[in-house]
């Protein structure tokens, strides 16, 4: 097992982003590397709800090599902290004992300059059959997605 960092500077403030993290509809718009798409099937957005996600892979990409060995995974909120924290327990559903780790995935917002958050995402715990590379670029592929949705939905400055 080990743990990734990856962070990113959304153009909007830590309110819209953190609402736009507990919003099953924008989730399955960003939640998957290029080449995949997410599909919810439970969401509740609050500390001890559960979640259950399928990623799809639409086309081959080296990033969808990570859904398409994850496929369905399920979890649940450990912490929700407004506007700064958003803490998720998740394990992959699959036949494969090496991918079927627990881990942890940490979303922390903190303000980035005027109208700006940094968004930090560390994933604890990964499990050692998905390359590091291979986590690293799904999640900024993903946070690229989930900027671009955000940031479009700002009002103009």
């Amino acid at each position: 097992m080990y743990a990734t960092q990856v962070s990113w500077r959304i153009w909007a403030p830590r309110p819209a982003v953190y609402r736009a993290l507990l919003d099953p509809a924008t989730i399955a718009r960003w939640r998957a590397p290029t080449g995949t798409r997410a599909q919810i099937h439970t969401f509740e957005a609050r500390e001890g709800g559960t979640f259950r996600i399928s990623l799809v892979c639409d086309q081959p990409t080296p990033a969808a090599t990570v859904a398409v060995r994850t496929g369905v995974y399920h979890g649940r909120f450990l912490r929700l902290v407004p506007d700064t924290q958003v803490v998720e327990q998740l394990a992959f559903e699959t036949d494969d004992p090496p991918a079927t780790i627990t881990m942890t995935t940490t979303t922390t917002l903190s303000d980035a300059g005027t109208g700006a958050t940094a968004v930090l995402v560390v994933h604890d715990g990964v499990p050692d059959v998905i390359p590091a590379a291979d986590s690293e670029t799904a999640t900024r592929m993903a946070l690229a997605k989930f900027a671009e949705i955000v940031e479009k939905d700002q009002p103009p400055p």
